[in-house]
């Protein structure tokens, strides 16, 4: 059975700046709907305006942090998962620890002296979102923490372990180190491709930790843009799970296998060399608040079940409960209980 600390995420927290906005406002900075990007120059002034334009809801997030989250809201059980990220020392850090203790995450974050916590621009138009995120503090988080004994002894205890393909980009000597322990040690190890741009421009790090990860996770969209990236000349996304899946891998205790969402199209699983698809949970379009969160609590679903050692069949029917219920509210946010069976 679950226990404590039996997950770990490691990842960018990040405060979520969340409001509807119009298509005039997503062209003003060049946002594409339903894209996740990093923050260039040009965005900078966005969030002072959705701040003082638009009616902003301030959410904790980050992707892994979002799926912690929601696995721990999936389980109740006190104290089953833990958290490690960097956050600056200021308001929304506070904001920050405040939400995580809420949510019955054991956090240990990296708290950064001269760096402001990290932000990201939801922008919703039609029930569709983009993200745009400025990582500041996030960006700063460093592999000595990770080794200070009070940390590594998280890492000791957690028996799943999940990363974002977000935290690529920050601090994959930190990532290694903990999925080299995982190989050694018999855990599970996972890891999200998260985003286009992960797959295209930090192909080179993600490449080294692949041969580690037991569940790869992403959309159909990250599918097809890591097939791109790899010269795989195929848009099908059946075949690009199968592929992935039968990358090379560093352990041979666990098999590697690939879940991988399409919104509304059934969820597409690739292990033993077969391909298996799931229907989702279908939302009338009325019902639909926002998408921001979906993929996120659709892994913490995922892996509320996996923990309890549960099949396959049901891990993916609670990751497409929590997706459900997170879309028909605003921000990755749920009612104080779930009622998944």
């Amino acid at each position: 059975m679950a226990c404590e600390g039996v997950l770990l995420g490691m990842g960018n927290p990040l405060l979520d700046i969340s409001a509807v906005v119009d298509d005039k406002f997503l062209t003003k900075y060049g946002i594409e709907l339903n894209n996740a990007i990093l923050a260039e120059e040009k965005h900078v002034p966005m969030y002072e305006e959705m701040v003082s334009n638009y009616n902003v809801e301030y959410i904790a997030g980050g992707a892994t942090q979002n799926s912690i989250k929601v696995a721990q809201w999936m389980l109740q059980i006190p104290g089953a998962s833990s958290y490690m990220g960097s956050i600056g020392k200021d308001k929304f850090g506070e904001l920050m620890k405040k939400y995580a203790q809420l949510a019955g995450v054991n956090v240990h974050y990296y708290e950064d002296e001269t760096t402001p916590t990290g932000t990201c621009a939801v922008c919703v138009v039609g029930g569709e979102r983009s993200l745009v995120a400025n990582l500041s503090a996030a960006n700063c988080y460093k592999v000595e923490h990770l080794k200070r004994p009070e940390n590594w002894a998280l890492v000791e205890k957690a028996k799943f372990i999940y990363i974002a393909g977000f935290f690529l980009t920050v601090s994959p000597e930190s990532i290694l180190l903990v999925a080299e322990h995982a190989a050694a040690n018999n855990k599970v190890f996972m890891m999200n491709l998260s985003a286009p741009f992960i797959c295209e421009f930090f192909k080179d790090v993600q490449e080294k930790v692949i041969p580690y990860m037991d569940y790869v996770f992403g959309n159909e969209t990250e599918a097809r843009a890591f097939s791109k990236a790899h010269g795989w000349k195929t848009d099908n996304v059946e075949e690009i799970a199968l592929k992935i899946s039968q990358l090379p891998k560093v352990s041979g205790t666990h098999k590697r296998i690939t879940v991988i969402t399409q919104g509304a199209d059934p969820v597409v699983v690739a292990e033993d060399g077969k391909v298996r698809s799931f229907p989702v949970i279908l939302l009338p379009k009325e019902k639909l608040v926002d998408t921001n969160g979906a993929g996120d609590a659709f892994v913490g679903g995922f892996l509320s079940q996996l923990i309890l050692e549960k099949p396959i069949e049901d891990c993916v029917r609670a990751g497409s409960y929590a997706a459900n219920v997170i879309i028909q509210r605003s921000g990755c946010t749920y009612p104080e209980k779930p009622d998944f069976n």
